[in-house]
């Protein structure tokens, strides 16, 4: 009788939770997964892996991303065009200023004119780009809701 009432008056040690979490999986990670979900998580700011796991399962939204090649590719190759034709504009500034350099003003001017010509057709050109890319933006990229 003694005993029992020892153990009724001893009450240290944790209190028991009133839903405690028993059921339990476990997941495997080879070590590019696992150096990715360490990344995360310590993005995370969170201190428990448990709870971080369980808050990007049930509390956050999962995204799906459809990815269009072709778009991609045209992205790419657009991005491409674009560096070539800013080193077509880096070279006019050096032409331009090897031309005062090395020439009489007359014939800088007259080899100006031509390069002139050449920018004004650059010009048209790169409009029709930029409208053909305004037109694929519309037909193909429109935002779903």
């Amino acid at each position: 009788m003694n005993d029992n009432n020892k153990k009724q008056l001893k009450k240290t040690g944790r209190r028991p939770k009133e839903d405690p979490a028993t059921i339990r999986y476990t997941i495997s990670f080879n070590e590019q997964e696992h150096a990715r979900f360490l990344t995360l998580f310590d993005k995370s700011g969170m201190q428990v892996k448990a709870h971080f796991i369980t808050s990007c399962i049930f509390d956050k939204t999962i995204k799906t991303i459809q990815i269009d090649k072709g778009t991609v590719d045209f992205y790419m190759r657009l991005t491409s065009f674009h560096s070539q034709f800013r080193s077509i504009g880096v070279n006019y500034n050096q032409i331009v200023k090897l031309l005062y350099k090395h020439f009489s003003e007359k014939k800088a001017a007259a080899f100006l004119y031509k390069l002139e010509k050449q920018t004004a057709e650059m010009a048209m050109l790169c409009q029709k780009i930029i409208q053909l890319t305004e037109e694929f933006e519309a037909k193909y990229l429109k935002k779903q809701p």
